[in-house]
């Protein structure tokens, strides 16, 4: 019997591929390597080692606004760590305001209501074609900086509003200022008024998208059942959408993250801002930057986590 034919090695389809991403495995590992290397001279050369030992040094800075107390005579690992917190604080409110507008708005483009379609529409193509730097420049400086203080602040039960930050919980004028239970800064309103407008015109297009994906029969059957448009949308389309929804989602909400970094344009002391004034004092470039760079990853790798353990929910609910 004649011996049967040996495939040779570059005809191997099994093979081939695994000795592909080596190689490209090792290209890559080449390329770090000299990259780190380079780095590891210069800064040999500059006499700037890595050193994390400045991080317990008093940070001489103080931190406006911050849940975790803090003072100038604390190191700068508490003043970074306070900057995370008001990052995740503006962050998690963000994805919050975000999802329930960009709903409103992506289900309105459905309504039978002419005007109210038009609006959404609008208001999409609008908000998405600014950029976001402009809009919170424009929250801050002219809508939330132009807010009336004293007794010509605008007075809600409960609510105050006035240029010196938005007061809730029993509101009181002392001495022509307002005291409240619970005080947010103007600087932190106009971050999160900017980030929840924008990111809402790109969800709403998410959810008009995933929406549009239910097949017509559903909502047909829904009438012939009786249903109201809104029960329709809340038992039958949205269930049906959300396998659509929930992975666009992920990158909006990623998006919104690494959009908060923008908060200096509003005066709000974020993570971000926090890392630039330790950096100018220490000149620590690389570790400050190396901190940015992990902080933002864990945050970012976080959200997909989670709205990836979401979307297999989702599909499991849909089987």
């Amino acid at each position: 019997m004649p011996s049967p034919a040996v495939t040779p090695w570059w005809r191997n389809r099994r093979l081939i591929p695994w000795l592909v991403q080596g190689v490209a495995g090792l290209v890559v590992l080449v390329v770090v390597a000299f990259l780190v290397g380079n780095l590891v001279r210069n800064l040999t050369n500059a006499g700037l080692l890595l050193s994390w030992s400045w991080l317990g040094n008093p940070a001489g800075f103080d931190v406006s606004e911050t849940l975790l107390p803090f003072n100038a005579e604390l190191p700068y690992w508490r003043a970074l760590l306070a900057g995370l917190v008001n990052t995740l604080r503006v962050v998690v409110a963000g994805l919050v305001g975000a999802t329930v507008l960009g709903t409103l708005i992506g289900v309105a483009a459905f309504s039978s209501n002419g005007l109210l379609r038009r609006l959404a529409r609008v208001y999409v193509e609008l908000i998405r074609n600014i950029p976001l730097l402009l809009q919170l420049v424009f929250w801050y400086f002219v809508v939330f900086l132009s807010l009336p203080g004293g007794e010509q602040a605008i007075q809600l039960p409960g609510v105050v509003l006035a240029k010196s930050g938005l007061f809730l919980g029993k509101p009181e004028l002392i001495d022509g200022v307002w005291h409240g239970q619970l005080r947010l800064t103007v600087e932190f309103g106009a971050l999160l008024t900017g980030l929840v407008v924008y990111t809402a015109a790109f969800i709403a297009e998410v959810v008009r998208g995933g929406v549009a994906s239910v097949p017509p029969g559903q909502w047909e059957a829904s009438r012939s059942l009786g249903l109201t448009p809104l029960q329709t949308l809340q038992r039958i389309v949205l269930p049906q959408a959300l396998r659509v929804i929930v992975p666009g989602l992920n990158s909006q909400y990623i998006s919104l993250a690494k959009n908060s970094s923008l908060a200096v344009a509003c005066g709000y002391t974020d993570l971000y801002s926090v890392a630039e004034t330790t950096l100018n004092q220490t000149g620590r470039a690389v570790e400050v930057v190396l901190i940015l760079l992990g902080s933002y990853l864990v945050i970012d790798l976080l959200i997909s986590a989670l709205m990836n353990g979401v979307n297999s929910w989702v599909q499991i609910k849909e089987r």
